[in-house]
This record gives C-alpha cells, structure tokens and sequence, in this order.
C-alpha cells in the first residue's frame, strides 16, 4: 500500500485507527478455546466486527511465534482475512546485520506479504535499509516508544544536548522517505510526540499507548497531526479485551466506534 491509497483509507473512514492484535490465549475467551484454531477464531471475529472503522491491523508477531509452527499458519490465516483495502503492519521489532534482514524482510514481505514491519534501529543503516528496498512496502522504526525503559536509551543527550531519539529521527531520513519509512512514537509522551513532528515533519507516526496505556488521543492529534494526517493510532487491549464474554467482537465494534467517532472530530478540527 502506498502513501496516497493509505491516507485515501483516513479520509474514507474518517479515522486513523489501528487495532492491535495480541491475541493470548489466557485472555481470549473461554467459549473460543474449545475451536480448532482459538486464536484465528478470536482475531476473525475481531477484525470483522472493526473493519468499518480500522485502517490498519497490527499482528504483535510474539503471540503468534509462542505458539510454534502452528502459530505461522495461524498468523498467515488472520492476514487473509483482513480486508485488501487495510494497512498490515507485522509488529516484529526486527532489526539484525544485513544478510539476515533481507531474509526477515523477504519473509514478511514476500512470502507473508505484509505491507509494513516495525524495525528497531540500534544496529544502524545496513540492519535498515535491506526493508527499505521493497516497492510500497514500509518500515516503521522505532524512535521515541512509551515503555519505561525507553528512558535507559532514548532520552540520553549528547554534548549538544541532543536526545538519542533525534539523532535517530534525523540519521533515518538518509535512509528512507515519507513514502516507505514511519516511526513509532508513543501516545504517553505528550508534547514529545511534538518534538518528534518537528524533526520529521511528512512522515506518518504508529502511535501505540491510547487506550489501556492512558495516552490521550486529542494530545496525539494536537501535536502530532499533519495535513495528511500523518497518524495510525493503535488501541489494542481496550478494543480486543473489553469483553470477554461471548459478545467479546460485538463490545470490540462498540470501542472502535468510539475511537473513530473522536478521531472525525479530531480530523475536521485539524485538517
């Protein structure tokens, strides 16, 4: 998916939803564990129940991978069912020396055929671009994230007083282009994510952490919309787990009306 058939989805919808699959097995809910494949059954009825509202799907590959082989087959089954017109993003967190990130890049891209993967960049260039080198393909690398221990790296100054996340910002964009590279910026940070903008003005932000995590979406959008949007917002746990009874997908529609409701308003505000 390139970038004028992603944001032609934002404007169709009116929302730049992204709803994160993380399915567990201990969290699902108990009526499903009886069917043959529990977790496909789960994110099936997920990904219908949101598809009027989601512009993108974000499989955390982890939940998959702990499952072993079948858990391949099983992400590869939710791929297929996700509608053609919704953005894909493989929540992998690659990032390995060259050779090897062809070959995850190959993997995801080509045999699985995603249309994004989250990349961390603590390896550099060559760990990068081999994801890059795909047409309409994208790279979402990791650049300011919500998690605690993002304060152990990402806000280290230089002699400049630079933060690490800047420099990350500023180095990537010799790599890459508002057309094949995003970055993961997290909701709880607040005006950072407007730091975040002003370094990378035209490229779209994944921002994890609304929802569940408390980020506030009217601060995401304040600081960090562009004049094409230039958001996916992801809300996992507060749409997939607000139920977990039978009427799990029902509840699950219920919240990403909501998110998208708010982000109508926050698009006519903005853009």
């Amino acid at each position: 998916m390139n970038r004028a058939e992603l944001f032609s989805q934002i404007q169709k919808k009116s929302s730049f939803l992204c709803v994160g699959l993380d399915p567990d097995l201990a969290k699902i809910p108990s009526h499903l564990k009886n069917e043959a494949d529990p977790i496909y059954s789960f994110c099936k009825q997920i990904i219908e129940e949101t598809a009027d509202f989601a512009v993108a799907y974000k499989p955390n590959i982890a939940f998959f991978e702990a499952l072993g082989p079948k858990g391949w087959e099983t992400l590869q089954k939710v791929l297929e069912c996700m509608p053609k017109d919704v953005f894909s993003i493989a929540d992998a967190k690659r990032g390995d020396i060259g050779n090897t990130s062809k070959l995850y890049a190959k993997a995801f891209f080509e045999s699985m055929d995603f249309d994004s993967i989250t990349v961390a960049p603590y390896m550099g260039k060559d760990s990068v671009t081999p994801f890059l080198e795909f047409d309409n393909k994208w790279v979402i690398l990791l650049a300011l994230t919500s998690n605690i221990g993002s304060q152990d790296f990402q806000l280290i100054e230089d002699a400049n007083g630079k933060p690490l996340f800047k420099s990350v910002l500023e180095k990537s964009q010799e790599w890459g282009t508002p057309d094949n590279l995003m970055y993961v910026v997290g909701a709880t940070r607040g005006e950072l994510i407007g730091e975040v903008r002003k370094s990378a003005p035209d490229h779209f932000f994944l921002v994890p952490g609304v929802g569940a995590q408390g980020g506030s979406l009217s601060e995401v959008a304040k600081y960090g919309m562009n004049s094409t949007c230039g958001l996916l917002v992801n809300s996992s746990r507060g749409i997939i787990y607000a139920s977990t009874e039978k009427d799990f997908a029902k509840v699950a529609r219920q919240e990403a009306k909501k998110l998208q409701i708010e982000m109508k308003d926050l698009m006519d505000q903005y853009l």
